[in-house]
């Protein structure tokens, strides 16, 4: 009996080696990723949503909700002071997004008050926008830093006055049903195509004073742009649901 058993274990051990020695063993077929057009220049690919192609707000609120108050020319939108954030309609939470921005050619103040704003992911967690060419400051606090939590692999900031670029992945956080973060929020992002956040945690959220706070919130959250009382610029913003 015992014979006859071990005699079986051994054939259909046999049986997966022979099986496992024909390559169509190993070849998913579904499921068939879909097709998309890749960007080219300027030009977003196929999938993503427009949210600001230089010629009007459509995308955006203000705080409020009302229409959003940026002064919109020559292909960008530009902080106007005292307007306050700028936010998408839409909400998000997984996502690709590219954002390009520029802070202002004359350069005016040091530290964190030169070229100061920011690109908020969910309306809570900040991908830091500074000028920080030649500039000192915290360097959890510098351009491409998650503010206050991660500070940048490198240093790649261009000359004030020209166009820089974020391509961001970001994995929003998952929460429990007892209100807590199951899963935290990882953010990956390349600025001027060169890696400065590696899949990085994020640990709550962005705080000027004290510690990153955890907090559950939607699924899906606005993307917010930080009037900092700086004439910074935005162009060519797109975003890919994940």
């Amino acid at each position: 009996m015992r014979t006859s058993i071990l005699l079986s274990i051994f054939m259909m051990i046999m049986t997966c080696a022979q099986a496992q020695k024909t390559p169509e063993t190993t070849e998913l077929w579904e499921p068939v990723p879909p097709v998309i057009t890749p960007g080219e220049g300027y030009a977003a690919p196929s999938d993503a949503i427009i949210l600001f192609d230089g010629k009007n707000l459509d995308e955006w609120t203000n705080a409020k909700g009302e229409l959003a108050d940026w002064i919109v020319a020559e292909g960008c939108v530009t902080v106007k002071a005292g307007a306050g954030i700028i936010k998408t309609r839409r909400g998000f939470g997984d996502c690709q997004l590219h954002i390009e921005w520029r802070t202002p050619a004359e350069v005016k103040g040091d530290g964190q008050g030169r070229g100061n704003s920011g690109v908020f992911l969910q309306e809570r967690y900040e991908l830091q926008v500074l000028d920080s060419y030649d500039n000192k400051t915290y360097s959890n606090g510098q351009a491409g830093s998650i503010y206050k939590q991660s500070i940048p692999l490198v240093n790649v900031c261009k000359k004030p006055g020209e166009w820089q670029v974020y391509d961001i992945i970001y994995t929003a956080p998952r929460f429990s049903e007892n209100g807590r973060v199951a899963v935290p929020g990882r953010i990956t992002v390349l600025q001027n195509g060169v890696l400065i956040q590696h899949n990085v945690e994020i640990r709550g959220t962005t705080e000027y004073i004290g510690s990153p706070i955890p907090e559950v919130h939607g699924t899906k959250e606005p993307l917010t742009l930080q009037d900092h009382g700086n004439p910074v610029s935005y162009r060519n913003i797109w975003i890919r649901e994940l």
